[in-house]
């Protein structure tokens, strides 16, 4: 049994694969988060920055009750910083049942929670689960679905229909775009997903991502082959387009 803030919560006698912490997140969601990047993930997608975690077992065995403890301790701080927790990885949604007991221990702290998912597993996100979400961070990696299967391996279609139970219930969204140059940067791309998620009606707001190379690296170590080494990451210009057509949609844009 634990205490936390003065409320008793009993902790589900479970553990899950973590692959790290941040303490102090400023990218994650609002304000100042405290970021449990989870392993596994259904997608392998080509620009993955964090490949160790897209295989399950990469990653510290932690129990939920230990989890909560950490977090507890940073609970005043990110409170007061306007922020909460995010769970990301990897794809919280691959750990469905570790990831339902945090943000239930994490809504006892009275903290804002935050997923962060490509959607692909969203039928492992059940009722009760999402009622602990406060937002959740929806990358959709691109809008054709030949270009998303040959981005991420997998079929566009789970994403959409997450994302379209999501704003059936209301709950905000804050869509991800990563912008490849010569994959998804072309406005016949990038126009009708800023219509579909115009439609949606609870995206609040939308982060276009340029490609970065940052975790290259990580590829090599872990012995794969990174495809698209000689693809250069979007100029300002090609970057600002993209926005633009979001912006064009009526949507905000960060």
């Amino acid at each position: 049994m634990l205490r936390f803030g003065g409320t008793h919560m009993t902790s589900p006698a479970m553990t899950g694969l973590v692959h790290s912490v941040e303490s102090c997140g400023t990218v994650d969601g609002p304000g100042i988060r405290f970021v449990v990047f989870l392993s596994g993930c259904s997608l392998r997608c080509r620009y993955c920055h964090n490949p160790d975690t897209s295989y399950k077992r990469q990653g510290k065995e932690r129990s939920v009750e230990d989890m909560l403890a950490e977090i507890a301790r940073y609970a005043t701080f990110v409170k007061n910083a306007g922020g909460g927790v995010t769970l990301s990885g990897g794809d919280p949604l691959f750990q469905p049942a570790f990831t339902r007991a945090l943000l239930r221990g994490c809504k006892e702290m009275g903290l804002h929670t935050c997923i962060d998912t490509s959607g692909h597993l969203g039928g492992n996100a059940d009722d009760a689960m999402l009622a602990d979400v406060d937002l959740v961070l929806l990358d959709i990696k691109a809008w054709q679905p030949e270009c998303y299967r040959a981005l991420t391996s997998q079929p566009l279609q789970p994403t959409l229909d997450f994302a379209a139970r999501l704003a059936a219930m209301g709950k905000p969204i804050w869509l991800r775009y990563v912008l490849v140059p010569g994959v998804n940067d072309r406005a016949e791309d990038i126009e009708p997903l800023a219509q579909y998620a115009a439609s949606l009606g609870n995206v609040e707001r939308v982060d276009v991502l340029p490609l970065h190379h940052m975790g290259r690296f990580k590829w090599q170590e872990l012995g794969l082959e990174y495809t698209l080494a000689d693809t250069e990451p979007p100029t300002p210009e090609q970057t600002a387009a993209a926005k633009a057509i979001f912006r064009s949609a009526g949507l905000q844009v960060h």
